[in-house]
């Protein structure tokens, strides 16, 4: 009979992405489930595991804090019975407030339990844990704010990707038309249909271009009304959709630094520009951009120092500066080599089982 996994996780893209591609590393090995909140939901719609909905309240209004701690204090009861009763051997948080109830859960019932932090930044529920996990995935041992003497529960893996990546076809080249790809994250960025639209006009002046714009479902019609105004090429889709189809068929890529999306660009070798989210928790967007500049994968322009002019003069030197185009897309390429889903794969499972 199979060991019983269940992934805790929840909230935005950041967290879910990873959950799903961990579902789909150990499925055929073991038998999971899945706890999510109901925003969390929403991208767990066509998953064939059972699904836990749990409802964690934040814990970040003075006013409601004790009945907050009440409401946590009786999911743990419910958690402590839900384990036993499905006969949970082992939990793995993607990180997130909502995990906290399962987590406590876990240690109570001496669970064996795994961590995954996909940021640069350790996580604050994940700091709660490092202490009592059996260990945590990392795509690097220099996460900020990690406990230098706990370092050794780190578990180094090549950054998770979702399968569809692995066989997507790219042709990327910049030649005689530009395809932008534009991506605000899954709660979308009104940075990024704003002031992004003054250098796209720019742009559309001086080459041949195509826009792919991701943004929230409720900016789309300010949007297609810009596009139509200005006679530039566009498609629009929300962040529920088939990216990897739109990264696949751009050239140059204006992001926010999520940790996931990140990953997928450089893995498909897609030329991009970060612009950090300033008010991401510690600083982790910035940190995740810093960790790829130092691999020589990308620009970033911070938010608070963006203005037309400078986000089109740098889209402008990466279309006519081939030598730096070409640069960055060796370097992504050398940082990619030994990221395949059988190296995740037995990368995970051989540390679950050996701990």
């Amino acid at each position: 009979m199979k060991k019983k996994i269940l992934i805790s996780t929840g909230g935005s893209g950041g967290h879910i992405m990873p959950a799903i591609t961990i579902q789909d590393h150990l499925k055929i090995e073991y038998d999971i489930l899945i706890s999510t909140d109901l925003r969390g939901l929403k991208y767990l719609q066509n998953s064939s595991h059972k699904i836990i909905i749990i409802d964690t309240p934040k814990l970040n209004n003075l006013i409601f804090l004790p009945f907050a701690f009440v409401k946590i204090f009786f999911l743990i009861l419910k958690f402590l019975f839900l384990l036993k009763k499905e006969k949970i051997k082992i939990l793995i948080s993607t990180g997130g407030y909502m995990s906290l109830p399962l987590c406590i859960a876990s240690r109570i019932l001496n669970i064996k339990l795994f961590l995954f932090e996909p940021n640069m930044v350790l996580g604050r529920s994940n700091k709660l844990f490092i202490r009592s996990c059996k260990k945590i995935f990392c795509y690097s041992k220099n996460v900020k704010n990690f406990p230098e003497k706990l370092k050794k529960i780190i578990s180094v893996i090549p950054p998770l990707l979702r399968k569809e990546f692995y066989s997507t076809k790219v042709n990327n080249n910049l030649k005689e038309e530009i395809k932008l790809l534009i991506i605000g994250g899954s709660q979308g960025a009104k940075i990024f249909d704003t002031i992004i639209q003054e250098s796209i006009l720019e742009l559309s002046k001086k080459y041949k271009l195509k826009v792919f714009h991701q943004t929230s479902p409720k900016n789309f019609d300010n949007l297609k009304n810009f596009y139509l105004k200005n006679s530039i090429r566009n498609e629009l889709f929300d962040f529920s959709d088939n990216v990897s189809k739109f990264m696949s068929m751009s050239n140059i890529c204006i992001t926010r630094a999520g940790a996931s999306t990140l990953a997928e660009l450089v893995f498909l070798n897609l030329i991009h520009i970060v612009i950090p989210l300033p008010s991401a928790k510690d600083n982790h967007q910035v940190e995740n951009a810093l960790f790829y500049q130092g691999k020589g994968c990308n620009w970033i322009i911070n938010q608070n120092e963006i203005n037309n002019k400078n986000l089109t003069d740098t889209l402008v030197n990466i279309i006519e500066n081939k030598s730096e185009y070409l640069n960055k897309k060796q370097n992504m390429k050398n940082f990619n080599y030994q990221n395949s889903w059988n190296i995740i794969n037995q990368k995970i499972i051989n540390t679950i089982n050996e701990n």
